[in-house]
Parts: C-alpha cells; sequence; structure tokens
C-alpha cells in the first residue's frame, strides 16, 4: 500500500442550541498518515465521535476541509464520497452493528458485498481475517451466539477484510470488560498494522490510547498533543 494521508485542516462543527450556537469543534489540524497510530483522548461530550465522524465523511464539518490522498472529501458529490468511504475506510463502534440474520462471516465480509464483490469470494476473505481473530470456529454462528467479545471482534474483521486505507474506531472496547477489552485492542492493534492501514482511534481510555504511536488531548474545541 502506498503512502497516503489523511487530513484535516481548519475543521469546525456548530450545532445551533436555541437563541444561541454551541460551537464544538473550533479549527482542528490533524494529519494522519497510512501506517500511523493516532488516538485521541477528551472528555465525554468533548466532541470526539464528532470529530471522527467528519474525518470518516459521515458528518459534514462547519468550516475547514477533511482530504484523503488529496482528495476533498467535501467537494465530491454524494455518490463519490459514499465510494471513497466504502472502498478506503473502515470503521469500528462502541456498539457492534452487525446484522442480526447474518452470520459471523457474512457479516464480516458485507463491506465487499456492498462493494460488488462475489458472495463466495467476500465469505472466502471474511473467513481468513476472523481465523486470524480466533472465531474460526464461529464463521457460521449468527451475533446472538457469539460473545460481547467475539461480537466486536466481527466488527473488526468487517472493518479490515476490503484492505482499507485508514480504519477509524469510537470508543472500540467501551462495552467490554477488561479481559475482552485488552483481547480487542490487541486484534485491532496488530490486525492494521500488519495490513499498514492508518488508524484513528478516539476513547476515554488512557491505557488504550497508550498502544498508538500519537496521542492528542481534544478540550474546549480544540486538538492538544499530548
Amino acid at each position: 500500500m502506498s503512502e497516503l494521508s489523511l487530513n484535516a485542516a481548519g475543521v469546525r462543527k456548530v450545532f445551533p442550541s436555541g437563541e444561541i450556537t454551541l460551537e464544538v469543534l473550533r479549527g482542528i489540524d490533524l494529519e494522519v498518515r497510512s501506517g500511523e497510530s493516532v488516538a485521541i483522548l477528551g472528555a465525554s461530550g468533548a466532541g470526539k465521535s464528532t470529530l471522527l465522524h467528519i474525518l470518516g465523511a459521515l458528518d459534514v464539518p462547519s468550516g475547514g476541509t477533511v482530504e484523503l490522498g488529496g482528495e476533498d472529501m467535501f467537494a465530491l458529490d454524494d455518490a463519490r464520497r459514499s465510494e471513497v468511504r466504502n472502498h478506503r475506510l473502515g470503521f469500528v463502534f462502541q456498539f457492534h452493528y452487525l446484522l442480526a440474520e447474518f452470520s459471523a462471516v457474512e457479516n464480516a465480509g458485507m463491506p465487499l458485498r456492498i462493494m460488488g464483490a462475489d458472495p463466495a469470494e467476500a465469505n472466502r476473505r471474511a473467513a481468513e481475517i476472523l481465523t486470524e481473530l480466533g472465531l474460526g470456529d464461529r464463521l457460521h454462528h449468527r451475533p446472538a451466539q457469539l460473545s460481547g467479545g467475539e461480537q466486536q471482534r466481527v466488527a473488526v474483521a468487517r472493518a479490515l477484510v476490503h484492505q482499507p486505507d485508514f480504519v477509524l474506531a469510537d470508543e472500540p472496547t467501551g462495552n467490554l470488560d477488561s479481559e475482552n477489552s485488552r483481547m480487542v485492542a490487541r486484534m485491532l492493534f496488530g490486525g492494521i498494522e500488519s495490513r499498514k492501514a492508518g488508524f484513528v482511534l478516539v476513547t476515554h481510555n488512557e491505557s488504550l490510547a497508550a498502544e498508538a504511536e500519537k496521542s492528542y488531548l481534544l478540550r474546549d474545541g480544540k486538538l492538544y498533543r499530548n
């Protein structure tokens, strides 16, 4: 994978609140290169998730730009922006968002299906990653038949299966106990590192953030290097 960068420049986000406006992000600048891991710490309500959603083109900033590989994400039309997001980004959230009616391997392979891959090939590639994550004997179990830690590992596999340039994670271990948190974190960092993808993690967990190469603090709408 050639080196790419995900760049935010002057990113602002303003929410109306009655007769006033609430400026959650106040000119955020951030560069993340492929193969680099970055953690963003901050208190609840600091705007971490808002920033991550803007970096992933899931939300639109009130000002500023986000570029992926030199392409301005918010200058694109909706169809092209969705295409770039689906092909080049992977996401892991606090809740797994697995589809209840599909098996683990089908859920993990869903990004490939969305991209038009043959279902059998999508399942094959998903099975490889699930096996890598220790779920080789759980491929055909549905989410309700999996533990919380197993569900989140399926979500990690889903984020990696299409070989994204960057993975964005929002409190990926927030719903897990300490043992499963450590396991999922190890597999998430390991899976991303082995694929040389860039990684942006937002969390309030300082021990998880310490695993990243760079760490920032989001406070009062500004980003500070730790």
